[in-house]
């Protein structure tokens, strides 16, 4: 028989293993959800085997005391966007979400991290093994693989020119050969008259979602300077970005690595206003 010490110190030892060391946090909501996970909300969740649940849910990457990969989902999506808004500032946050909040408690991580908790083992996944119902627990999650191009890195991609739009819009010029829009050249650039096919396609897609609303997160839209709007749609083996008040570039599956800048064109201005109406914004 164990004596009262000993149950205590096992207790202590199990709380220890179980408890979660916080190492980030993101939302998944029809907004905003890491894109690398699919191109819209609905595939996001289903790559979680979460239900796509219209609030959307917060996940909390972490450890656990043995050093094993967790992923806590939670339904208090406002908690999450607190902790993320207050990181980004550089301000300390304890995560600690109620455990009223948790929805699922899955193993591994659906996100590469390049961080772990100090004095815990090296990340790793834990062991599956048998469900309370005898049944065999899921898999770990893992990431999705970009060492090749394909429709996760397609996606990385168009979040990068996103953040970094500047950057990229400073490369292209008045003198720039943009990829026509449609089957009409570009306005004041005579050498910009020939449609891409893979861009005819993706603009007659877009045209499409103004006609019949796509899936939540296939069209966001986020803000940008000025009164200008940053949009991001996706569809099967494309991404765009643009702004309402500028160019749009694709990217394409059938492409690797390539950028193909739009111009505005007769059609692309009324295009992107007609896909600002239906996206879905940031609350």
């Amino acid at each position: 028989m164990t004596g009262p010490d000993t149950d205590t110190e096992t207790d202590i030892a199990e709380s220890a293993e179980d408890a979660l060391f916080v190492l980030t946090a993101v939302l998944l909501t029809p907004a905003q959800f890491p894109s690398v996970l699919g191109d819209d909300y609905p595939q996001a969740c289903a790559a979680l085997g979460l239900e796509p649940y219209a609030d959307g849910y917060g996940l909390v990457l972490g450890q656990d005391g043995t050093g094993a990969r967790w992923t806590v989902v939670i339904d208090d999506v406002s908690l999450v966007a607190v902790a993320i808004a207050s990181w980004d500032c550089g301000m300390e946050y304890d995560l600690s979400p109620d455990e009223r909040t948790v929805v699922a408690g899955l193993p591994g991580w659906p996100l590469s991290l390049a961080v772990a908790a100090p004095g815990l083992p090296e990340p790793h996944d834990p062991v599956p093994g048998n469900g309370p119902d005898g049944e065999r627990e899921p898999s770990p999650l893992a990431p999705p693989d970009t060492d090749e191009w394909g429709p996760a890195q397609r996606r990385l991609g168009a979040d990068e020119i996103a953040l970094q739009w500047a950057a990229w819009r400073e490369q292209i010029d008045d003198e720039e050969t943009f990829v026509a829009p449609g089957d009409h050249p570009h306005a004041g650039n005579p050498h910009s008259g020939n449609p891409h096919a893979g861009v005819r396609r993706v603009i007659e897609e877009l045209h499409g979602y103004v006609n019949a609303p796509p899936p939540p997160g296939r069209v966001r839209s986020t803000f940008a300077s000025g009164e200008a709007r940053t949009l991001r749609a996706d569809g099967p083996g494309w991404s765009v970005v643009a702004r309402t008040d500028d160019i749009a570039f694709v990217l394409l599956d059938d492409e690797p690595g390539e950028v193909l800048p739009v111009g505005r064109g007769p059609e692309l201005p009324g295009l992107l206003e007609a896909l600002d109406r239906i996206a879905v914004r940031p609350a």
